[in-house]
């Protein structure tokens, strides 16, 4: 910053102000400086701060917080894809003097060089939910394992279909071109689960088993899920199973099939384990979904920051993992022979948002 004008100072710090106040919502209610009252800085940056999972995250993150007598200050992109928000937060952390942050990428590789100049200022760089590009490129990720979570769906399919003597026609709601880690596991682990040859498992879209109608992308959004679903529709109306990247765009893609005529005889799956989904398992919508605890992810990373500051120590993945593994839990009130689940009302007990 040059120091020629006052005025020219003024105008700078108020800019900069204006940016920290428009990205950063600290647990009590402004940013903070570093060591503010003695207590650690440490940041969450989630991909947005209206998807009813970042908000349960953000929700953990601030009660850990409170036990653990650390600042909170948080951060989000302003809608899913947002990368240059969460780099500005990321700077904006350094600025504070942070001991580290949580992180759920926008995008996993473009984030990448800011997350190094973090952990180059000594900031220990933890992601939450999806892993950045390369995995290592932070010091832990705390998740759901998205391979299994796709995985526990998919069998609960074949041992459906399997029961009733169907022959699946399947089609894929996947979340946008840019293929994710997160989006790639999960739509994988599904085909897996239900007996298709996935061929390589880090991309969509490589099958060659006849019984899969088509992929097509949603943004994780209902109207994305909704036109997803009229679109593969058109290319074939005898669809009868329906893997979705996540809740809201399977709620899109059973208007999409009520509207066709279809919403008796087709089968949608998913994953997220949010309340308004495990309402839509107790429904009929959604056969059976894959529950995540955004809530625990949060807390153990707070947690694990905080014993960072304290002594230096690195969180451990799990076991044969190269994260930490937060669970997930099969949902459905059509419990099928081998594949462990829960049922809607346990869900509703444990849901998010």
């Amino acid at each position: 910053m040059t120091h020629a004008h006052t005025s020219g100072r003024k105008r700078t710090v108020a800019a900069a102000a204006a940016v920290a106040l428009a990205l950063t919502t600290a647990a009590c209610g402004e940013p903070q400086s570093a060591g503010a009252g003695g207590k650690p800085v440490i940041g969450l940056i989630t991909k947005t701060d209206t998807n009813p999972f970042f908000v349960k995250m953000k929700q953990g993150a601030q009660e850990a917080a409170g036990q653990q007598t650390v600042d909170l200050q948080s951060f989000a992109g302003k809608q899913d894809g947002d990368n240059e928000a969460q780099v500005q937060a990321i700077e904006n952390l350094i600025s504070a003097g942070a001991k580290g942050f949580l992180i759920t990428p926008n995008d996993s590789k473009a984030i990448v060089p800011s997350i190094d100049k973090a952990r180059q200022a000594g900031m220990l760089v933890i992601a939450l939910d999806t892993p950045t590009d390369p995995a290592s490129a932070v010091d832990a990720t705390y998740a759901t394992d998205n391979y299994q979570a796709g995985l526990l769906i998919g069998r609960w399919a074949k041992a459906k279909f399997a029961k009733e003597g169907k022959q699946a026609r399947i089609a894929l709601l996947d979340l946008n071109a840019n293929q994710i880690s997160v989006d790639v596991q999960r739509d994988q682990g599904f085909l897996e689960g239900f007996g298709v040859d996935v061929k390589d498992k880090t991309k969509i879209g490589d099958e060659d088993d006849p019984r899969i109608v088509g992929h097509d992308v949603t943004d994780g959004a209902e109207e994305g899920g909704r036109t997803a679903m009229e679109t593969l529709l058109q290319k074939d109306p005898s669809i009868n199973l329906v893997y979705t990247i996540n809740e809201p765009a399977a709620a899109g893609a059973y208007q999409a099939l009520k509207a066709a005529g279809r919403d008796k005889d087709v089968t949608i799956v998913s994953v997220d384990g949010g309340c308004p989904g495990v309402d839509n398992v107790g429904a009929g919508v959604i056969g059976a979904t894959s529950m995540q605890f955004p809530l625990k992810m949060a807390s153990m990373g707070v947690e694990a920051i905080t014993k960072f500051a304290a002594d230096g120590t690195k969180p451990a993945a799990t076991a044969g993992k190269d994260f930490v593994d937060t669970g997930v839990q099969l949902i459905t009130d059509q419990p099928q022979s081998g594949v462990d689940a829960k049922d809607s009302a346990w869900g509703k007990q444990n849901c998010w948002g």
